[in-house]
């Protein structure tokens, strides 16, 4: 499971850093440490989601460049093509276990501030990260937990929009879907896409 941001402290609580709280908040709840490893462009650490592994991570490049990060991690964690739930597979292979498969944690400018909805494949929307990790694993056949951000205001361009801080009243929001994000990933892994998706995306 991976959550988009930018590294360093100037970035740290800027809208498009959301998907990275994200993965800092299920290491929390789950009791692990988030670390650099050597050969990944990542933090990272191994959790236990209920009766199932996950390998969580936090990319250290830049937005635009996370498929440098993607891609190890997905080699790292023995994923060949990213799959998700109900995917068949060759009988001759080996069964996938719920740590084969490639969760994205993103903002979404497409999303009002605060909403969070899960999705399998699909367009980028225009975001640099989902079209780095895509260049580099050669598919969007992944999961994604997206961050609504909402669209910017006037004419204020997307680029500032997501690399600054909200106010005070959108930050509680997404303070909350950021906990909310957190429990669509732990029910995609206990429960699966579909029930994942039916209790997500039918709140408001």
């Amino acid at each position: 499971m991976v959550g988009l941001g930018n590294p360093g402290t100037e970035f740290v609580g800027t809208r498009h850093n959301a998907g990275a709280e994200v993965v800092r908040a299920l290491a929390e709840r789950h009791q692990g440490r988030l670390k650099a490893e050597k050969g990944l462009r990542s933090q990272v650490c191994a959790v236990r989601i209920g009766d199932h592994p996950a390998l969580l991570a936090v990319p250290q490049t830049f937005m635009n460049e996370s498929g440098q990060a993607v891609a190890p991690l997905v080699r790292r964690a023995g994923i060949d093509r990213p799959s998700h739930p109900g995917q068949s597979r060759p009988a001759s292979a080996s069964a996938p276990g719920l740590a084969n498969r490639l969760i994205v944690v993103h903002d979404e400018l497409d999303l009002p501030s605060g909403r969070v909805r899960v999705k399998s494949g699909g367009g980028n929307a225009g975001n640099n990260g989902l079209k780095s990790i895509e260049s580099h694993l050669h598919t969007n056949d992944y999961l994604r937990v997206r961050i609504g951000i909402g669209k910017p205001p006037g004419r204020q361009a997307g680029a500032d929009h997501v690399l600054r801080r909200p106010g005070a009243a959108e930050r509680t929001l997404l303070a909350v879907a950021i906990q909310q994000a957190a429990d669509a990933v732990e029910a995609i892994i206990a429960d699966g896409l579909e029930a994942a998706m039916n209790r997500i995306n039918a709140t408001d």
